[in-house]
């Protein structure tokens, strides 16, 4: 631990003013968005809803703020996962942190963790927290500044933070689907530099044709949109369980209450997907390729630089 922690600080130095940017430019569009736009709503849905307007437009401006800020990060993240194994090639600082003590392993672990767990966890928080911001705006512009200071916070916050907790602890659940591909590609782009990405497309392209057409099992397909599948269900295994809650509900805190129930719920679902043939065998390639790639930095990371 005490030397991935050097190795994480060195992610917060070299990425942190990206990382600051990635939120403020949303924040700053969504804003000027809010206060300067339209705000338009039907008067059908405007007469259905009522009174509970005001809760409606702040539940969905902090929900909105998690999602948005999160899938950036996500996004983000994965394009710099992909070029980590040889970011430090072009001017040789790969001989500096290869003189380091920490091990090979860790210093591939470190960004790792960073970058698709640290990372996404924190802008599901810092999102909440602009969600927030931008439900000022939202609901006084609509109903005024008094409607928001009236809004039933312990119940909006509680809903927002069961379901940021459970996008959090779905996290690593999903990133484990996921983590065969993501090995995968790190391992191509630092055999083959760029070229990794159009070998990965064309051999999944070419592969899944082969196996359909010639052998008739579309296998690869399957694999891959199982993966993905079960990662999207990690992160929400039942997506109409919110809209659900608030079904039947004429009292906005009895719908908001239900959504930490709903959320852990939807948590032991995720767990109970766990169990399953297709995960053991991809975490056993992606940990092989893991251990291509610490072979791979143990040679002097490809001495070709």
């Amino acid at each position: 631990m005490k030397n991935l922690i050097p190795l994480m600080q060195r992610e917060w130095l070299q990425h942190r003013f990206g990382w600051t940017l990635m939120v403020l430019i949303p924040l700053g569009i969504a804003l000027m968005l809010i206060t300067f736009g339209q705000v338009r709503i039907d008067s059908d849905k405007l007469e259905q809803v009522g009174e509970l307007l005001p809760t409606m437009l702040a539940m969905v401006s902090m929900a909105g703020g998690m999602a948005i800020t999160f899938i950036i990060a996500w996004i983000s993240s994965l394009i710099i996962v992909s070029g980590l194994a040889r970011r430090d090639h072009a001017d040789r600082s790969i001989e500096f942190w290869m003189s380091l003590p920490s091990t090979h392993s860790e210093s591939i672990a470190a960004p790792l963790i960073v970058h698709l767990l640290l990372v996404p966890m924190a802008a599901i928080l810092v999102g909440l927290a602009c969600g927030s911001l931008m439900s000022v705006v939202l609901v006084t512009r609509v109903a005024g500044i008094g409607a928001w200071f009236s809004l039933p916070w312990a119940d909006l916050l509680g809903a927002n933070l069961s379901l940021a907790g459970r996008f959090i602890v779905g996290l690593p659940l999903s990133e484990l689907w996921l983590l065969p591909l993501t090995m995968l590609v790190m391992l191509l782009t630092a055999w083959f530099r760029r070229w990794g990405w159009v070998i990965l497309a064309v051999g999944i392209g070419l592969g899944s044709q082969l196996l359909e057409r010639v052998f008739g099992q579309p296998l690869l397909a399957q694999l891959l949109g199982g993966l993905f599948k079960h990662a999207l269900y990690a992160l929400i295994s039942s997506p109409k369980g919110v809209g659900a809650a608030a079904e039947g509900h004429h009292n906005v805190s009895a719908a908001l209450g239900e959504v930490p129930g709903w959320a852990l719920h939807d948590l032991g679902l995720a767990l109970a997907d766990l169990a399953s043939p297709l995960l053991a065998g991809g975490l056993a390639f992606a940990a092989g390729c893991f251990v291509l790639l610490v072979l791979w930095r143990q040679r002097g990371a490809g001495a070709a630089g």
